[in-house]
């Protein structure tokens, strides 16, 4: 299930899930559902992981038997054996969703729904649980409803898709016709400039643009300017300020922060222009994302979806360089290069 921030995704797995009520209308369900929807959902903060466990299985109707049998599954899944009897508002977010999606997975529902706080968790573990939903989905027959911004992840697991707009359905088929229509759909941009930043914000980014040297189109040999202006409103501790780079289809390439150059985690109230470089002969041909994160570190990122810049790499048809189809089968890589220049105070 995909689309944009506010299509209804989060909504419709939460009356799936019978966390909301609809309004109106009915929703008919065949076989026991199990949902991991937000950090720490169906979790009590007081009770520990172990107890955590039984009352997630007594609520899917399952017997303490039951759900003994499959405890040690359950634990090693999710990694947490040495903290598996202390209260759960002791864990980290990501050690919450890893016992979460474990408890989801392991307890035989015959439909899973996963909303995207997979993305809370770190890649090895974000693999693991792809794998696992492939397992229950082709390998035993189970329905998985999947919602993901990660277009990579979501045709890697899924046959077929839904794409929301609006809190209506646009779309519904092949996962590759919806994932198509929902690309297609996506405002195409260059350069961005925030008209009316908000003042109550603690960030703001201000403005943003991709600039090819030396051309007006831009080759696998073109070296690429990034160069995005941010204003700091408020003190913050843990700051974050950079941009990941995407393909098209949401496949996570490479990522860049401010702090690599320095390891700094904070700046003075102001307004800061940053400058990065893509090195020539980096990117094959392709359409590429770059999707900014202007945060407060795991509290709220301010760079909304409009914000988000797009470019093409397309092959000259006078050198040799080999071309890339987005049909590839690659497998998801994320690298860190030095492509942060440094920043200016204005």
């Amino acid at each position: 299930i995909i689309g944009k921030n506010g299509a209804g995704k989060s909504t419709l797995l939460k009356l799936l899930s019978k966390v909301t009520a609809p309004t109106t209308g009915s929703i008919r369900a065949r076989g026991r559902i199990a949902s991991l929807l937000e950090v720490g959902t169906g979790f009590h903060g007081e009770m520990t992981g172990r107890e955590n466990i039984y009352m997630n299985g007594a609520i899917l109707g399952m017997t303490k038997q039951e759900i003994t049998s499959k405890l040690d599954e359950i634990v090693a899944f999710s990694g947490c054996e040495r903290y598996l009897d202390t209260p759960v508002k002791r864990y980290s977010s990501g050690m919450m969703v890893r016992l979460g999606f474990a408890v989801a997975a392991h307890l035989d529902p015959e439909i899973l729904v996963v909303d995207e706080v997979l993305a809370v968790g770190d890649a090895e573990f974000q693999k693991k649980a792809i794998g696992k939903m492939q397992d229950i989905s082709h390998g035993e027959g189970r329905t998985v409803l999947f919602v993901s911004h990660n277009m990579a992840s979501v045709q890697r697991l899924c046959k077929n898709g839904v794409l929301l707009e609006n809190g209506m359905t646009k779309t519904i088929g092949k996962i590759s016709d919806v994932i198509n229509d929902y690309m297609s759909g996506q405002v195409k941009q260059n350069r961005y400039i925030n008209q009316n930043p908000n003042p109550t914000d603690k960030l703001n980014l201000l403005s943003a643009v991709v600039t090819p040297v030396g051309t007006d189109v831009i080759y696998p040999q073109t070296l690429i300017n990034v160069d995005f202006c941010v204003r700091v409103n408020e003190h913050i501790d843990k700051l974050v300020i950079g941009f990941n780079l995407y393909s098209s289809y949401r496949h996570p390439l490479a990522r860049v922060d401010y702090n690599d150059q320095d390891g700094r985690s904070t700046l003075e109230c102001g307004e800061y222009e940053f400058h990065c470089q893509i090195p020539a002969n980096t990117l094959s041909n392709g359409e590429y994302m770059i999707v900014f994160d202007i945060a407060e570190k795991s509290v709220c990122n301010y760079a909304k979806e409009d914000t988000i810049l797009s470019f093409e790499v397309v092959v000259d048809e006078k050198s040799n360089v080999n071309t890339f189809s987005e049909n590839m089968d690659i497998k998801s890589s994320i690298i860190r290069p030095f492509w942060m220049k440094g920043y200016d105070k204005v």
